[in-house]
């Protein structure tokens, strides 16, 4: 490949033969019907291999075809193309009076690679990104195109995938009608004594933030909806201030604070959608925990800080409603998400990564798909009911294995083999 091709955060430098990028969705087909082994790159925010076809691969990006995003108002769905970002999506919706029911803290990653690795915002009653799928339309390894609804035969498996099932070439997602949000930010949140559900569940979105220099979380972000009641928050100060939410960092690109309302999408991510970040000097990590168990993970991080302070940027707690999608980090259990945002040093980061897993193993925890992790393969798959039941549909829609590489292979064990 004569084109040097990284991930957002520029850790990852993907081996592939070619990089195709396909202005139509006919020369995609003709390109998946023709090619041995294909994954498809999202918007690259990725932290590891899971988009890398491997040297005799081909990498295809989806991002010169057309930004289909087609609402149906009757219906309260939109139809999206898989070369479609958040940013995009969500201002068409808003055009029409509609709304997602929830969006990732950075709103121009895309949205076929989101709902793939089970990406997800806040909110105890809200479900992963993927939960708002009702149809999904795959480019299967003749290049035909395979339609599966909710409710149909493969769907669970078929929504949050990995990518290994074939190309994403639209998505339809459930909408629900138009709603303000204003957001109001505290300080200084103790974690002794902290009643998480209450606190977690005090808006419809809410987010803590801890460097973990020292107990307790330095930032809690309450996303209220208008038509929802004004919480009261009496365990922690009022911010004076925009703040971000690594410590010290201007906050001129986070969506506005202060409890000024405004749209759906301009206030649930955290970061603007008119700030384009071109790459991040970071790595991240994320599992994913029952949340019953949410007070003695904290706990258990605690007792670690020293270990993990030195290179953490910000650490972010949020809560997720258990799904039925068989490869979500949420499936069948309410989950917490504790979120890492590293210093962009892999050498540094991973010893401590793997010191964190150890602090967290007592309790399941299910890695989210697109960041770093060490947990070995077999470890996590036992944390998968549904994964032999997942292997099955990928060798029924992808004898061959032409979209299993490396990463896809690990994740299904001997499963992984192609027929």
């Amino acid at each position: 490949m004569t084109e040097s091709v990284t991930n957002w955060a520029g850790n990852i430098t993907y081996a592939a033969r070619e990089l195709h990028r396909p202005r139509s969705l006919e020369a995609l087909r003709a390109l998946v019907a023709a090619s041995a082994q294909v994954r498809v790159l999202g918007s690259g925010h990725s932290f590891n291999r899971i988009a890398e076809p491997g040297p005799d691969g081909v990498l295809v990006s989806l991002s010169e075809l057309p930004a289909e995003v087609d609402v149906d108002t009757a219906a309260r769905t939109v139809r999206v193309g898989g070369g479609v970002r958040y940013t995009e999506l969500a201002r068409v919706v808003h055009r029409h009076g509609l709304a997602l029911h929830n969006m990732a803290s950075l709103p121009h990653i895309s949205v076929a690679g989101s709902v793939a690795t089970g990406t997800h915002g806040s909110g105890v009653a809200n479900g992963t990104l993927a939960s708002a799928v009702r149809e999904v339309e795959l480019l299967t390894a003749d290049g035909s195109v395979l339609r599966i609804g909710r409710g149909e035969h493969g769907f669970d498996g078929a929504v949050t995938a990995l990518g290994a099932l074939g190309v994403v070439s639209a998505l339809t997602l459930d909408l629900e009608p138009d709603f303000l949000v204003e957001q109001h930010v505290f300080t200084e949140l103790p974690l002794d004594g902290l009643d998480f559900e209450t606190v977690t569940a005090a808006a419809y979105s809410v987010s803590l933030f801890t460097d973990w220099r020292a107990p307790g979380f330095r930032q809690v972000w309450l996303k209220r909806r208008t038509d929802q009641p004004l919480p009261d928050f009496p365990w922690a100060r009022p911010a004076t201030g925009a703040l971000h939410p690594v410590p010290g960092m201007p906050a001129v690109n986070c969506t506005p604070q202060g409890g000024v309302p405004g749209p759906w999408h301009e206030r649930l991510p955290h970061f603007r959608a008119d700030f384009t970040p071109s790459s991040g000097a970071e790595l991240q990590s994320e599992y994913l925990l029952p949340r019953p168990c949410a007070l003695d993970a904290l706990h258990a991080l605690s007792a670690v800080r020293a270990t993990v302070a030195p290179v953490l940027q910000t650490c972010e707690v949020r809560t997720v409603a258990a799904d039925a999608q068989w490869l979500s980090p949420a499936y069948g259990r309410d989950s917490v998400a504790l979120h890492f945002t590293w210093v962009e040093d892999t050498a540094a980061v991973l010893p401590v990564i793997r010191r964190v897993e150890e602090a967290l193993d007592a309790f399941g925890p299910r890695p989210h798909w697109g960041k770093l992790f060490t947990v070995p393969a077999e470890t996590f798959r036992a944390r998968y009911p549904r994964l032999g039941d997942f292997a099955a549909l990928a060798a029924e829609l992808d004898p061959a294995g032409k979209f299993r590489n490396g990463y896809v292979r690990d994740v299904l064990g001997a499963a992984g083999t192609a027929a």
